[in-house]
């Protein structure tokens, strides 16, 4: 390599003609870089076995997503890759929080296995919260013992513990919390701490988190920087906080900042892009273009301690990005380790993880809301908002038994335990879904992920959740008991394994549906799939009932 580097021998690849992103030096400048064994030889004239002209375009090193749910596009590990290598990312650093939730430590292992040889380098987290909650059940448990056990078997792949949603357990030294903290007291902690401030934010940064994904005000992340947070703004499919958050980055705090997606779903990453779309987003809001590299290279790199990827320079991995100009980031050619994207394969030959969906026998009746009071609680939802209000209905009544009222846009709900075949079923009420007719079932529900139901009608509820049982999990929406589209996720009912083309088609032939019942979201599910989330306020739906978040109860659904 060293005579490679000296031109004494020939190099595999040189790109001449670009005008290189310098995230070291932090300007633009032309440049011709060579390539040899997947490394970075330098910039200037070297003798390759094969060259090729950049026409003027811009050579970026390839992005660097610092945080995001694989599971939150639906695909399958190698196909997630191949889709967000198209629009330039080459590294990713995943938290399996969710799949963990479903299978426990097989889950993440099949993560592993799956990535193992892929062009695009993949990274994971620890889950720290398996399950997120005691109010709900999950399908597995992951305690200190078995996160070390990963660790151990696999240390070339985790690069720390993810993000620590359980930060009331950090302020209270809750012991098997402080467990975790301590298994990865020597890596890199995700935190995950909204609207957490002055002396108890104090005490969760001293027990290890250095990075926060979840600010969505100005005040909120100028604390946590100035506390030594590392700050990820967020742009993804839920959550948006770009716009809020990138006044705070300057000139003398630029290095302390990362871009990242956290979620993007199918039909975004197809019509948008991934980490690119973040770059554009942050160019048209203000940020200086390079700046803007930075935040999707060399800042999340040094970060986890990733030492030679995030920049173009001698020793570095030859990931590159090229694309039209710094504006609209049009990729117009990826390299993986000096090989270009369509030289590259991402098979994976080995078996998915068995069929996740254990539910006992559900019926009609299984949906039956007795008469036990005068009104009932409602899960008022929030237009843009996960977070949910909790408001007081007086709810239709037929045989002494409460039923859904879509002319008051109030739609029954029901959360069915899928992993043990428990026989849990929490029921409730949702307003402000919009649901007019039919019912809508789904296997992704934050955080465990069991099978949550909305419906107009009994009978349509129970269609949806044996159809989706049919299928090994996935999404469905039903009316007058007729399918009207869905999407099989047979990988632990979060995920497909088809090509993120055919992904996307099911999602838009599920959208449509759903309009056609009424619904006029941009996307039902993934508001249904944050009904059931008990770690984000105001009241929420679990599989062992109502769930007043606030004060981290089960409540009852009716009051006199």
């Amino acid at each position: 390599m060293i005579k490679a580097a000296r031109g004494e021998t020939e190099a595999d690849l040189l790109i001449t003609n670009v005008s290189l992103v310098n995230t070291l030096s932090g300007e633009i400048h032309p440049a011709s870089v060579a390539v040899h064994n997947g490394i970075i030889l330098g910039f200037e004239d070297y003798k390759a076995r094969k060259i090729i002209d950049g026409q003027g375009a811009c050579l970026c090193p390839g992005f660097i997503e610092a945080h995001i749910h694989i599971e939150s596009t639906l695909l399958a590990p190698p196909v997630f890759a191949r889709a967000v290598a198209l629009k330039g990312t080459t590294t990713v650093v995943c938290d399996p929080h969710e799949i963990a939730n479903v299978l426990g430590t097989a889950g993440i292992e099949y993560f592993i296995e799956s990535t193992t040889n892929l062009p695009v380098s993949i990274y994971f987290m620890l889950p720290s919260c398996v399950p997120a909650t005691h109010l709900e059940n999950a399908g597995a448990k992951l305690e200190a013992k078995d996160l070390r056990i990963l660790l151990d078997k696999y240390p070339d792949r985790f690069l720390g513990l993810g993000e620590m949603m359980n930060f009331p357990g950090v302020i209270n030294a809750d012991s098997q919390v402080l467990s975790k903290l301590e298994t990865a007291k020597n890596l890199i902690i995700d935190g995950h701490a909204p609207g957490l401030s002055g002396k108890e934010l104090n005490a969760y940064i001293l027990a290890g988190p250095t990075s926060d994904h979840e600010c969505i005000s100005l005040h909120e992340a100028r604390e946590k920087l100035r506390k030594g947070m590392h700050i990820m703004i967020r742009e993804g499919t839920s959550e948006r906080n770009m716009e809020d958050l990138l006044p705070l980055v300057a000139e003398n705090n630029w290095n302390s900042f990362s871009l990242v997606s956290d979620d993007r779903h199918p039909g975004d990453l197809v019509k948008l892009g991934h980490l690119d779309h973040n770059l554009r987003r942050a160019v048209e809001l203000g940020l200086d273009p390079v700046r803007a590299v930075q935040m999707v290279t060399i800042n999340p790199a040094r970060h986890f301690g990733l030492k030679n990827r995030g920049a173009i320079a001698p020793g570095f991995m030859a990931d590159m990005v090229l694309v039209d100009n710094l504006k609209n980031f049009q990729v117009r050619a990826v390299f993986l380790k000096g090989q270009i994207l369509e030289d590259n394969l991402f098979r994976y030959r080995g078996k998915f993880p068995e069929n996740s969906m254990r539910i006992k026998e559900l019926t009609e009746k299984s949906f039956e809301v007795p008469v036990a009071g005068k009104m009932v609680k409602v899960i008022d939802i929030i237009p843009g908002q996960i977070v949910t209000r909790a408001a007081l209905e007086k709810p239709a009544i037929v045989n002494c038994l409460a039923q859904a009222d879509p002319g008051k846009d109030l739609i029954k709900l029901a959360v069915v335990e899928r992993h043990r075949a428990l026989g849990n079923i929490g029921l409730g009420f949702v307003r402000g879904l919009g649901l007019k007719s039919g019912a809508l079932a789904s296997t992704v529900a934050h955080d465990s992920h069991n099978l949550i139901i909305a419906g107009a009608s009994d009978k349509d509820m129970l269609a949806a959740a044996l159809e989706v049982q049919k299928m090994g999990g996935g999404l469905a929406a039903v009316k007058n008991s007729r399918v009207l589209a869905k999407l099989p996720l047979p990988v632990a009912g979060l995920m497909s394994d088809k090509p993120i083309e055919n992904v996307a088609a099911c999602m838009q032939d599920l959208k449509n549906a759903c309009q056609s019942m009424g619904l006029a979201h941009d996307n039902p599910f993934m508001i249904l799939s944050f009904l059931a989330l008990p770690v984000i306020p105001e009241i929420k739906l679990t599989d062992k009932g109502l769930m007043d978040v606030s004060r981290f109860k089960l409540v009852d659904l009716w009051v006199d």
